[in-house]
Formats: structure tokens, C-alpha cells, sequence
């Protein structure tokens, strides 16, 4: 099995996990570092919507929790035929990706397409950027 196949069969594992009673909409996520190892993570409703966790930000977490702190590829797993991360998990990747970080979207079929994080969040903010306004 390729890495990236067992990443897809970890995203897809976990999304049996998640806890979506209000959407009925299950996603997973799973994210390799530099070095291999996987961290994964599912999406956990709240009756009070903003207090819910994207799959993406529970696979954060737990990588950062074990003293990682970079994502060399992540997979994300979801009902629709185009699950892509929304607008925060977006903003993770730009904090959390390396720079040649590829995030793949996939259904319960497969890998449906692939993303530069350029490609998925073109302009993000970065702390540079605050740093940079300060001096002006």
C-alpha cells in the first residue's frame, strides 16, 4: 500500500469516529509529517455550532500535543464529492503546512483532487505580515 493510500485508509478510518448528530455530515482527516508519522483526527458537533471542531483541527491537536508542528501532506475525507477544508482549517494548513504541503480531498471512493496550499488559500495571513505592519 502507498503512503499515500494508507493515509486515505486513515482519514477515511477515523471519519467512522467523528460525532455529527446534528449534520449527519462525517469527516476525517489524517496528516503525515516530514519524518511519517500520521496523526488523525474527526469532526465533533456541539449543539452551539462555533463551539464544534473541524476534523482537520482535531488532527492539529493531536500533532501538536505530541510536540510535532508540521504537515507534510494531509488527506481530509468527507461526505461530498468535493470536502474541501473550510476557511480555518485553510488558515492551519498556512500555519502548520511545509512548504511543499499537498492536501488531498476525497470521498469514500478515493482521492477526488489535490491542492498546493498556494492553490487552496492564495494571499493567507501570516505573522510576518503583522510584524511587517507594525514596522510601517
Amino acid at each position: 500500500m502507498s503512503d499515500l493510500s494508507a493515509l486515505f485508509e486513515a482519514a477515511k478510518a477515523v471519519r467512522e469516529k467523528a460525532y455529527a448528530p446534528y449534520s449527519n455530515f462525517l469527516v476525517g482527516a489524517a496528516f503525515r509529517t516530514p519524518d511519517g508519522t500520521v496523526f488523525t483526527g474527526c469532526n465533533v458537533e456541539n449543539a452551539s455550532y462555533p463551539v464544534s471542531v473541524c476534523a482537520e483541527g482535531g488532527a492539529v491537536s493531536a500533532m501538536i500535543a505530541a510536540g510535532y508542528r508540521e504537515i507534510a501532506e494531509a488527506v481530509v475525507v468527507g461526505d461530498a464529492a468535493l470536502c474541501t477544508p473550510c476557511g480555518v482549517c485553510r488558515q492551519r494548513f498556512a500555519e502548520f503546512g511545509t512548504e511543499n504541503l499537498v492536501v488531498h480531498v476525497a470521498d469514500l471512493n478515493g482521492i477526488k483532487q489535490s491542492f498546493t496550499l498556494e492553490e487552496l488559500l492564495p494571499a493567507a495571513f501570516e505573522l510576518e505580515d503583522k510584524a511587517k505592519d507594525e514596522k510601517d
